[in-house]
């Protein structure tokens, strides 16, 4: 049963909610069959072909893990910055999974402040751009590393997410890189099934953050969907105040909400 739309029109109390209900909504055995046909895609399609996979921490790439230590692939990758939520880096140290490669593409406060127009993005193409910057080119700096011939992702359609042209949920860009999405065809309440009933470890702190299930994982200065730099600001403040403080130092917005704050 199909219950939440895409991030960006069902709400953080949406999520929620399915979740709470979920084992009414997906039978873990709908979700085994489910499993299981991803996990063969997976084998025939990387079968003889050196892969590893892209791991965020997100919902996604959680239930991507899940498939892939079926399907035999423990390498991975994770994209990141020096943007980063100090509490999602514990999480990830405590839980991210034996076979990952951190890649750090470099973005700090100095940068930040350079490039203030990435700020809190208020459109898609912005929010883009972060992704291009971070996700894709450690993606692409991996896959050159490794010498890779498939890497796969946690995309999926449900989320607007590009996952090629032809039905095969796989595509090779210009610069040679073929990405493949075995979990492009599970829905939002199926990846919510895949953590009630097979993670057994605790969320990553996101969820539990304002907006969390609607966000998803980013680089703090990534943060989608706030109305304003003001209300971007309040946000991270609720999650973690040192983040503003350190930022005030380098960026006047984040100085001049703290001000408002006395």
């Amino acid at each position: 049963m199909q219950v939440l739309g895409r991030k960006q029109t069902s709400s953080h109390e949406d999520w929620i909610e399915v979740m709470d209900n979920i084992e009414h909504i997906v039978p873990k055995r709908e979700l085994d069959n489910l499993l299981d046909r991803s996990v063969e895609d997976v084998k025939k399609k990387t079968k003889g072909k050196k892969t590893a996979f892209a791991w965020s921490g997100g919902k996604d790439s959680i239930a991507l893990e899940g498939v892939m230590k079926e399907a035999g692939v423990h390498e991975c990758l994770m994209g990141m910055s020096n943007l980063e939520y100090p509490q999602f880096l514990r999480w990830v140290t405590d839980y991210m999974p034996d076979g990952l490669e951190v890649i750090n593409t470099g973005q700090d406060l100095k940068w930040l402040a350079k490039h203030q127009d990435m700020l809190f993005p208020q459109d898609s193409t912005t929010a883009a751009k972060w992704f291009k910057m971070i996700q894709h080119k450690a993606q692409e700096k991996y896959f050159e590393k490794h010498k890779l011939e498939i890497i796969i992702l946690g995309r999926r359609k449900a989320d607007g997410n590009y996952i090629g042209k032809k039905g095969e949920n796989l595509y090779t860009n210009r610069q040679g890189i073929t990405r493949f999405s075995p979990i492009a065809d599970w829905t939002h309440e199926h990846i919510l099934a895949y953590l009630h009933y097979y993670y057994k470890n605790p969320l990553p702190p996101f969820y539990s953050w304002p907006r969390g299930y609607r966000c998803g994982t980013h680089s703090w200065a990534a943060r989608q969907w706030c109305n304003g730099i003001m209300d971007g600001w309040r946000e991270v403040y609720m999650i973690d105040q040192d983040i503003v403080f350190e930022a005030s130092k380098y960026i006047a917005s984040a100085k001049t909400f703290l001000e408002r704050m006395r």
